[in-house]
């Protein structure tokens, strides 16, 4: 058969997956740019736009927080500031993945092992670490965001000051100009000066639930100008320009770090790769160990010598300033 001699069946077949795939791509595009449109729009003024009242919006954001409806939290302690700061939304659907996590690791590590004392530490390890572990990282990457946002937030109220608008005012132009976390949260603060609170503090509540370090030196230049006077325009350009030359350190510090924690997530994987590999290629050579009464010693010994080399490394590559 010639080589271009090729059957209509399979050219007509050809080019109508080729018209699938361009109206599959057509849709993703069409629905990405809508969703992308819908991100920019923060949550306060998302919930807004459904023609709620700013009290109702005011109170549902701050039950969202784990807030009761005066903004006070309904519980305390170290636990309580970890979730609020993490922006976790509380409801229902997290509560039931909060008792579903354990349940289901308890019930796969005991289908898997059927050791009873196995399975209750999965449900352990999943109801305690794994929830605590996402917190964490939830609280990092909001308040990193927050942080990034921070400079151009102060702009828009430097602006704002600047053509003759109030503090207030201008805290209100953030709320509807800047994305999530940053909008949701000025905008909170928008509406409890608008329904009586001081704005020195509704910012300590902001601070509160937000954690961000640079936040604090912005509500600090608006607390000490509103008692001593001032140019806040003033102030706030320089604080501005300070956050970004800290943000600029951060970046720096990250990329001067990159190379230790490469090494050290590769010599925390090397040893369980290791053991990995041989116990495929050769299952006898720790098979014949097992049953030693010194191997838990060794094994433990073994690990906690891995954390200590971890906390070193931790420490060599974390920087504070």
């Amino acid at each position: 058969m010639d080589a271009l001699d090729i059957d209509p069946v399979y050219a007509v077949l050809g080019l109508v997956a080729l018209a699938v795939v361009l109206v599959v791509e057509a849709l993703y595009l069409l629905v990405y740019d809508k969703k992308d449109y819908r991100t920019r729009v923060n949550r306060r003024l998302s919930l807004g736009g459904k023609g709620d009242a700013p009290e109702r919006v005011l109170v549902q954001l701050r039950r969202e927080r784990g807030l009761n409806a005066d903004g006070h939290a309904s519980w305390s302690g170290w636990l309580q500031q970890l979730a609020l700061q993490s922006g976790v939304r509380m409801g229902l659907p997290l509560i039931a993945g909060l008792v579903a996590l354990p349940l289901l690791a308890g019930a796969g590590a005991y289908s898997a092992t059927l050791e009873p004392t196995l399975a209750l530490v999965a449900a352990a390890f999943a109801g305690t670490i794994l929830p605590l572990g996402a917190l964490l990282f939830l609280r990092k990457r909001r308040q990193a965001k927050f942080a990034e946002q921070l400079p151009q937030a102060i702009d828009v109220v430097v602006r704002s000051l600047r053509a003759g608008y109030p503090v207030p005012i201008a805290i209100a132009m953030v709320a509807r100009e800047m994305p999530d976390p940053l909008g949701s949260e000025f905008g909170m603060i928008a509406d409890e000066i608008t329904y009586g609170a001081d704005l020195e503090g509704a910012m300590r509540s902001m601070l509160a639930r937000v954690g961000q370090e640079d936040l604090a030196l912005f509500v600090t230049s608006i607390a000490i100008q509103s008692t001593t006077g001032g140019n806040l325009g003033q102030i706030l350009e320089n604080l501005a320009k300070v956050i970004r030359e800290r943000f600029k350190m951060r970046r720096k510090v990250k990329g001067l770090s990159a190379e230790g924690k490469v090494a050290a997530a590769i010599l925390n994987a090397m040893p369980v790769f290791v053991f990995m590999a041989i116990n495929v290629i050769s299952p006898e050579f720790y098979g014949d160990v097992w049953g030693q009464p010194s191997a838990p010693y060794v094994l433990g010994g073994s690990l906690g010598w891995m954390m200590v080399g971890n906390l070193i490394m931790w420490r060599m590559i974390n920087f504070k300033f």
